[in-house]
């Protein structure tokens, strides 16, 4: 007998929710982390899928049905609307057919957008630091906007002090604010369009994977404002402030993402480490730099009733025990680099392992190569419950009818007996 969307859908949710409470499910659970994938599903450009929309969530909708992952990929966590970026002229990121070839993935051009003499800045009005500081050097048509008076001097006295600030009079701060406007207006379309999306998807069976996003503080202070260059010198030259800077924006990321998350009722909270690996920093420069914080983080969204789902980006092979300090049975963490086969031994019994299938394989491997690895993984790793198919990183670059091979083996060969 066929079953319904609802029944399907509870069977997805309780299957994936018993392999991270660290039950053995029915089933090895199937969740492709698919970022752009879903326009190569479809014939599609990535460039496509910045500004022809409606046929972006389309191509995701016809991605899910023929793949039937477990959890799906919002579409919105991938692709931002092109219109916006265009917009605000954003110099922060590159996306396709706009500085790169139309058919790549968008990249991040890191930087030094807040200088090594700003941290006094940033520690007493974060919020104003951004306003008029961060946001003209990342967005050309918000220059404007370093002109402002301070923020918090502006609006404190209320009425009289925004009702006689000449500034806001000036053509160039309304022509900012305009574009700031005409920017939100085309991101709350694409919001309300991905909203709609995810009610399709429920209504099929297929609930969301990851919603919400939020950085450890470290990474959040050297992907966004210091650049890596930037906050590994901070390290020797001024590790107070860095410090000082973490514990001041730590309850602000935090608070976001737990607030986000509640509102969306999705409990999954994605978190890419992008500089906690065995590669950035020494095991004395992460216990000092980053995991204080990030166990932080880990224990309060926990303690929120969320599940805090880390990407382990690069390799964490000699820091995996770090991970045994955490509670047991509450986290999904997908591995990128790091020994998949290791970490089922170091935390096979503490957290719920997701990954990692090499995209390389399912780009050029043949299909009996990409069922004997899958075979390998559920065999390993899977045993025992506490594993959920994935691969190393999005499959952007993936050939369909591998990836098709792929899913449907999963679902064959993963049953639990």
């Amino acid at each position: 007998m066929n079953k319904t969307p609802e029944e399907l859908y509870k069977e997805r949710l309780k299957r994936v929710e018993d392999a991270i409470q660290l039950k053995i499910p029915d089933r090895v659970p199937f969740f492709p982390i698919t970022h752009f994938y879903a326009a190569r599903h479809a014939g599609m450009t990535a460039e496509d899928a910045f500004y022809q929309t409606e046929r972006w969530f389309a191509a995701n909708k016809q991605m899910n049905i023929d793949l039937e992952p477990d959890l799906y990929c919002p579409p919105a966590t991938a692709v931002y609307p092109g219109r916006s970026l265009d917009i605000l002229e954003c110099t922060q990121v590159r996306w396709p057919g706009h500085g790169i070839p139309p058919n790549s993935t968008y990249q991040f051009i890191e930087g030094e957008y807040m200088k090594a003499d700003e941290y006094d800045a940033f520690l007493s009005d974060p919020a104003d630091f951004i306003v008029r500081l961060y946001l003209p050097r990342i967005f050309k048509t918000l220059e404007p906007l370093q002109k402002l008076p301070s923020i918090t001097a502006l609006f404190i006295q209320g009425y009289k002090g925004s009702l006689t600030s000449a500034v806001l009079a000036s053509p160039e701060i309304a022509k900012a604010f305009e574009c700031l406007y005409k920017a939100a207006v085309e991101a709350a379309n694409y919001l309300g369009q991905s909203a709609q999306f995810d009610k399709e998807m429920t209504a099929l069976g297929f609930p969301q994977g990851v919603g919400v996003s939020v950085y450890v503080a470290f990474d959040y202070i050297s992907d966004m404002l210091r650049g890596m260059r930037g906050i590994m010198l901070d390290m020797y030259r001024r590790p107070v402030k860095l410090i000082e800077a973490m514990d001041r924006i730590f309850p602000i990321l935090t608070g976001a993402a737990v607030a986000g998350a509640k509102r969306s009722g999705n409990p999954r909270v994605f978190i890419p480490l992008h500089r906690g690996s065995d590669g950035f920093l020494s095991r004395k420069q992460f216990e000092t730099f980053y995991w204080p914080w990030m166990k932080k983080l880990f224990l309060t969204l926990i303690d929120e009733g969320l599940t805090p789902c880390p990407f382990v980006e690069g390799d964490y092979g000699s820091r995996l025990d770090y991970f045994n300090e955490l509670p047991k049975g509450k986290i999904l963490a997908f591995m990128d680099a790091t020994d998949i086969f290791k970490a089922k031994e170091v935390l096979g019994d503490r957290i719920c392992i997701a990954g990692n299938m090499p995209v390389s394989l399912l780009r050029a491997g043949t299909p009996d190569q990409i069922k004997e690895y899958t075979k390998k993984l559920i065999n390993v790793v899977g045993k025992g419950g506490g594993f959920v198919m994935s691969a190393r990183t999005v499959l952007d670059d993936a050939k369909p009818e591998l990836v098709k091979v792929w899913a449907d083996f999963t679902r064959e060969y993963g049953i639990y007996s």
